[in-house]
C-alpha cells in the first residue's frame, strides 16, 4: 500500500494559505491601528488649538491681571499701614507733649494750693490747741 499524499499536501496548502491570510489581517489591523492612532492624533491637536490655547491664554490674562491686582493691593496695604502708624506716633508724641506741658503748667497751681492747704491747716491747728501753759495746769 502506498501512502497517499494528497490529503496531506491539500491539508498543509490550506494551513499555508490560512497563515497568509491571518499575516494580512494583522498587517490590516496594524495599518488600521495606525491610522486610527494619527486621526485621533490630529484630533486631539484640533482641539487643543482650538481650545485649550485659547483658554489657557485667557486664564494667562486672568492671572497676570490678579497678579497686578495682588501687587497694587500690597502697595497700597504698605503705604496704609506706613501712614498708620506714623500717625500713631504722632498722636502718642502729641499726647506726650500734652501731658508734660500739663504737668508743667498745673505743677506750679497745685504746689501753691498745696501751701495755702498747709497754711490753712496750720491756722486751724493753732485756734484748735490750747495755749502751752493751760496744758500744763491739768
Amino acid at each position: 500500500m502506498q501512502p497517499d499524499l494528497g490529503t496531506t499536501n491539500l491539508l498543509l496548502g490550506i494551513m499555508a494559505v490560512v497563515s497568509v491570510l491571518e499575516a494580512l489581517v494583522v498587517v490590516g489591523m496594524g495599518v488600521a491601528g495606525w491610522i486610527m492612532y494619527r486621526r485621533v492624533a490630529e484630533l486631539v491637536n484640533g482641539l487643543e488649538e482650538r481650545h485649550i490655547v485659547p483658554l489657557r491664554a485667557r486664564v494667562d490674562a486672568i492671572l497676570d491681571d490678579v497678579k497686578g491686582v495682588t501687587e497694587k493691593v500690597k502697595d497700597e496695604t504698605d503705604r496704609v499701614d506706613h501712614a498708620i502708624r506714623a500717625t500713631i506716633d504722632r498722636v502718642d508724641d502729641t499726647a506726650d507733649r500734652v501731658r508734660a506741658t500739663m504737668r508743667a503748667k498745673t505743677s506750679r497751681i497745685v504746689g501753691f494750693i498745696r501751701g495755702v492747704r498747709v497754711a490753712i491747716e496750720g491756722i486751724l491747728r493753732s485756734r484748735h490747741q490750747p495755749p502751752a501753759s493751760a496744758a500744763g495746769r491739768v
